[in-house]
């Protein structure tokens, strides 16, 4: 954890251009924009990097086709070109997946009209994905035999894009980036305090591992606590145009239960939204759409049983799944931004929109909602909304996002074909490793080659039926801030995701995996995530 305690160190040594304070996704592309541009920026968060709602998504990147059932159709344009440039700007990790949707007799829409509706949705996104197509009963059922089309009325194939690995993998390479950019970012610090004196603010936070305070100084203060910033500006005594109204949205993880690499989008008994989602060997079903009324919720029994039921009767399936089925569980609660007292009545229409809000005299902006399709546009967003607080961003016309350039990754694909790479694969794993070193770590990923080069034993699998072999372990203890063996095995990968906890327990890998990760605390570590 050398990388962390170096970082903490620097905390206390610079006045910060901004201090940003939530590592979700809105946390972590503020820093990689803001760093990029110039400022020099400071990163806390009071858990570990994506450690609520960024870790809970449906892992989806599109452009919002249930809003244009609101008539949302600015909403709609701006998410399907923020769509659109995530795909372009990471190839390897956001790609297009075709969605095959089925619409029940008596749904309030006919199926044809939401057929036309998906044509304008690929209009209105630039017709950058493949087209849609009609889908009779007859047509779903030949394309996948396991959907139940006994109440079927038609369907519809159209495509938009999801997140080839982990959303929380991907908030991390947003605060990996920051950090190239000479941004310190740390994991496990909270704010205690918060004045505003002479133009700078004066922060004391509190270091969770080791109950040692910090004080940090910066000229502005970003809230990207995501759900819980409306109890964060009460804390610092700030004011918003905005706040939050909360949705519990609910996936379970099981075994593979169709063999299409299809999106199965249904809609649920409650009427919204309800989708069966690739995940390499795995699947995830879900999701809820359930009112809370703070900033965190726990899985309930009736929410799993609300995803076992739907899953039981939209699937024609050999056996009913059951609650023994499931390996995991995802719960997040979805911040949505609303004015005021509005948004009461109605909260089901409410958009995933975000909202910034900005208190120019104290150099304070609170980041309102949002959705990671959207997260480009916000780093963009803060930034520009800084600058009118006098922050001066010199590199404000440089990229500051994508994977490295085609030149780069041909060459860690050629040097890979020159060493055999993909022929050290696991025969159980779902992608070749060198795509997968690639994806996970992009310009670094020639680096795993070299140690892969001088001892192929650093391409093994280490923990049972995982997809993360040696040399990742070796890469993510030195540059990846793990603080717990949990923000391994949940956020850096996804291992806890699809693997059974009972297995990883068992794996004979573990403890090697928790003495890389940790070297002299790794008993400590395991016994702490044991409990």
């Amino acid at each position: 954890m050398l990388l962390r305690q170096n970082n903490i160190g620097q905390l206390e040594k610079h006045t910060f251009d901004v201090l940003i304070v939530g590592g979700g996704i809105n946390g972590a592309v503020s820093a990689a924009s803001l760093a990029a541009k110039g400022a020099r920026v400071a990163l806390i968060d009071r858990g570990d990097f994506a450690g609520a709602s960024s870790s809970h998504s449906s892992n989806l990147a599109w452009g919002g086709i249930k809003y244009m059932e609101n008539f949302e159709f600015l909403l709609v344009n701006k998410l399907s070109k923020s769509r659109n440039t995530l795909a372009d700007a990471y190839p390897s990790t956001v790609q297009e997946i075709r969605f095959l949707t089925t619409i029940n007799k008596g749904f309030r829409f006919p199926a044809l009209l939401v057929f036309l509706g998906s044509v304008l949705y690929w209009a209105i996104g630039r017709f950058n994905t493949r087209a849609p197509k009609y889908m009779t009963r007859k047509r779903i059922k030949a394309l996948e035999p396991r959907i139940d089309i006994s109440r079927a009325a038609a369907g519809l194939e159209y495509s938009d894009c999801y997140l080839h690995d982990n959303d929380a993998r991907f908030v991390f390479n947003f605060v990996r980036n920051a950090m190239n950019y000479g941004a310190i970012a740390a994991n496990y610090v909270a704010l205690s305090e918060a004045r505003r004196e002479h133009g700078v603010w004066t922060v004391t936070a509190k270091d969770q591992i080791d109950a040692a305070a910090i004080t940090i100084r910066a000229k502005a203060m970003v809230n990207a606590t995501g759900a819980y910033a409306d109890q964060f500006n009460i804390q610092v005594a700030q004011r918003s145009e905005h706040r939050h109204v909360f949705s519990k949205g609910v996936h379970l993880i099981v075994d593979k239960l169709v063999s299409s690499k299809r999106i199965l989008a249904f809609f649920a008994s409650d009427g919204r939204l309800f989708f069966v989602i690739p995940m390499g060997a795995k699947t995830c079903i879900g999701t809820t759409d359930t009112r809370v009324d703070t900033p965190h919720a726990d899985i309930t029994a009736d929410d799993r049983q609300f995803v076992l039921d739907n899953i039981n009767a939209l699937m024609d399936l050999p056996q009913p799944i059951t609650a023994a089925d499931i390996i995991a569980e995802r719960c997040g609660v979805r911040p949505l931004a609303v004015k005021g007292n509005s948004g009461e009545q109605d909260w089901l229409a409410l958009s995933r929109k975000h909202a910034i809000d900005l208190n120019q005299q104290d150099a304070y902006l609170s980041i309102y909602g949002g959705k990671l399709t959207d997260c480009l546009n916000v780093g963009e967003e803060v930034a520009n909304a800084l600058k009118t607080c006098g922050l001066r961003l010199p590199y404000s016309q440089k990229p500051w996002y994508g994977e490295a350039p085609d030149a780069v990754r041909d060459e860690f694909f050629h040097q890979a074909e020159l060493m055999q790479l993909d022929a050290m694969t696991d025969e159980r794993a779902s992608e070749p490793l060198s795509q997968r070193l690639w994806r996970r770590y992009g310009l670094n990923a020639i680096e795993l080659l070299d140690q892969i080069r001088q001892d192929p034993r650093q391409a093994e699998i280490l923990i049972q039926h995982s997809e993360y072999v040696r040399c990742e372990l070796h890469y993510v203890a030195e540059k990846e801030m793990v603080t717990k063996l949990e923000d391994f095995l949940r956020r850096r990968s996804k291992i806890s995701q699809v693997v059974r906890r009972e297995v990883i327990e068992n794996s004979p890998g573990l403890m090697e995996a928790c003495q890389i990760l940790f070297g002299d605390e790794a008993e400590a570590k395991l016994q702490e995530w044991h409990e």
